[in-house]
């Protein structure tokens, strides 16, 4: 991954302070992606003067890697290509590097003196243990002290972390550029499945009102002909909440780099809300629950008897409207009874219960306020009390993913978020809760197992 040029204009900056300091010559080197078992070699990024790079002064110049290295290279992904080598970096150096009479009767001197006598500094850039470069200085009229080349010293390391942010910066922007690539390519594919899965909703649509028109009033066909036509509505509607949320997702994918806040925002209220409504829907209107559950338990009762489950309801009558949006309603309810009938075994019951409660200050939650009350209770197998703090996590199944019973684990997060913007609450038992059972029948319910699930909707006031 080549240098940016805000790190090249780093590194001239850096060499530029080592002239101040006296250097007559001063340059930065990167190591170049290796071939595993060469030798690491350096190219140029910053030069002072700018002569040739293959003059005399820079000619051999080159890491040469330490057999008994221990240390680790930087993650290729996270950083440029290293070729470690041990922190004393100095033996390391080809002595061809240093060039002239004078190397040759530093090569002849003990340690102590090479580092107080040599007029060229060799510091390598190291970062968590590995090279990434050198910076290289000298002159000729005098020996480096001890201050100056500590100055180097941490040139060399402000060099090392800039190298590594450098880098990691352009990988992510590749990363970056690749998932924009990937997650354009996922929206066209997306707007060819929506495409295609308008025609069979349309005929489906056309079908039901044709077989409802075709049946009398007294066939009780009529009422599951209704349910085609109004789950194909349903259909509808979510499929055009589909295509404005992938459009969404289209313009941000695209949107300049100059647009405002607010429009962005506006991005992410729509990609985080639920697929069945636009986000600008108001959440709390009046409406009767009665009149969002009917429809549903028409279809509900469909399914149960054709899977041998045995579906009561009881519905208190002239229940007081409350504050939600029908939509929103239905989407939660729908979800629950679902779960319900997908759940429960065969030979089985499922009980919906809605009833109005009035303020009580000696119970817990939202039964202290008036509301009402809507329950859904299965006799299935339960949930786990492993399970039940994740319930409402997206995604999240569980044990039950352990089955056959498909699902992706968004109905209950989906429901749970519904319900508390139209400032109510859900709350699931499991074991059932007995006090949401149909008296007169307690016997056929157990109460070791099953699920009870109730929402509290506010009054509308």
């Amino acid at each position: 991954m080549p240098a940016s040029s805000e790190f090249v204009k780093l590194c001239r900056s850096q060499v530029a302070i080592a002239v101040s300091l006296g250097a007559t010559f001063s340059a930065v080197y990167l190591t170049q992606e290796l071939v595993e078992g060469s030798e690491a070699k350096l190219v140029p990024i910053a030069v002072y003067p700018e002569i040739s790079v293959e003059s005399a002064e820079n000619q051999g110049l080159r890491l040469q890697s330490s057999e008994n290295s221990t240390v680790k290279p930087v993650p290729r992904l996270l950083a440029p290509p290293v070729f470690p080598v041990e922190e004393s970096t100095v033996g390391a150096i080809a002595p061809e590097a240093l060039g002239g009479n004078e190397r040759s009767s530093h090569q002849c001197q003990g340690p102590e003196n090479v580092w107080q006598q040599r007029r060229q500094i060799v510091a390598p850039l190291i970062h968590e243990g590995a090279v990434m470069g050198l910076l290289v200085c000298g002159r000729q009229d005098r020996a480096w002290n001890e201050r100056e080349e500590a100055q180097m010293q941490q040139i060399a390391r402000t060099l090392a972390l800039a190298c590594i942010l450098d880098q990691r910066s352009q990988w992510m922007q590749q990363e970056l550029g690749s998932s924009r690539q990937i997650q354009a390519q996922v929206y066209d594919t997306m707007h060819n499945l929506l495409h295609q899965f308008k025609s069979p909703l349309t005929a489906l649509r056309t079908f039901g009102k044709l077989l409802a028109r075709r049946l009398v009033p007294e066939d009780k066909n009529r009422n599951v002909a209704f349910s085609i036509v109004r789950e194909s509505d349903r259909l509808e509607e979510l499929l055009g909440q589909f295509d404005r949320t992938v459009d969404t997702g289209e313009a941000h994918l695209k949107l300049p780099s100059g647009t405002s806040e607010k429009a962005l925002s506006n991005v992410e209220s729509i990609r985080h809300s639920p697929l069945s409504l636009s986000p600008a829907a108001n959440l709390q209107e009046s409406c009767f629950v009665a009149e969002v559950l009917k429809p549903l338990l028409i279809s509900a009762e469909a399914i149960a008897s054709e899977r041998h489950l045995k579906l009561l309801a009881d519905l208190e009558a002239d229940l007081p409207p409350v504050s939600a949006n029908d939509r929103a309603l239905r989407e939660v309810l729908s979800n629950l009874i679902d779960n319900a009938l997908k759940y429960t075994p065969a030979g089985c019951q499922i009980y919906i219960k809605v009833r109005y409660t009035a303020a009580d200050g000696d119970r817990a939650g939202y039964s202290q306020l008036p509301a009402i009350a809507v329950a859904v209770s299965d006799t299935g197998s339960g949930i786990p009390p492993q399970d039940l703090e994740h319930l409402f996590e997206r995604h999240y199944r569980g044990e039950k993913a352990q089955t056959e019973i498909p699902g992706t684990g968004l109905g209950l997060a989906i429901a749970r978020d519904l319900v508390r913007q139209m400032q109510g609450e859900i709350e699931v038992f499991s074991p059932v809760n007995p006090e949401w059972l149909p008296s007169r029948e307690t016997h056929l319910y157990p109460t070791d197992r099953g699920t009870t699930f109730v929402v509290w909707l506010p009054l509308n006031k």
